[in-house]
């Protein structure tokens, strides 16, 4: 078992940034690959970025490449998500979420979720 507590989330401005933070707890956290998803009011949850279980891989959707960075301290168990150039259309509940070894993109796939943290932009 593997629980997640996503923070960091906030009121923010269009054109600032955030960082959303994922902690691990439980099973050994360095075996999972770790993504995250958001959902916007009225949409479906989606892929926004992942890394692998090394942390040598890292992927992201099209609408934050180049704003997006990933990563993670596996000494800390805990993901990050550094968002900048932030804007309106960001605005959604994001989710960390853990699956073993390797990235997809399907939400499906992926084991454990955290409860979410809601990212407002304001224009």
């Amino acid at each position: 078992q593997v629980q997640l507590v996503e923070s960091g989330g906030g009121l923010v401005q269009a054109g600032g940034s955030l960082r959303l933070s994922c902690a691990a707890s439980g099973r050994t956290f360095s075996v999972y690959a770790m993504g995250w998803f958001r959902q916007a009011p009225g949409k479906e949850r989606e892929f926004v970025a992942g890394i692998g279980w090394s942390g040598g891989s890292t992927y992201y959707a099209d609408s934050v490449k180049g704003r997006g960075t990933i990563s993670r301290d596996i000494a800390k168990n805990t993901v990050y998500l550094q968002m900048s150039s932030l804007k309106p259309e960001d605005t959604a509940v994001y989710y960390c979420a853990a699956r073993k070894f390797f990235v997809v993109t399907s939400l499906n796939e992926y084991e454990y979720w955290g409860q979410g943290t809601q990212v407002t932009v304001s224009s």
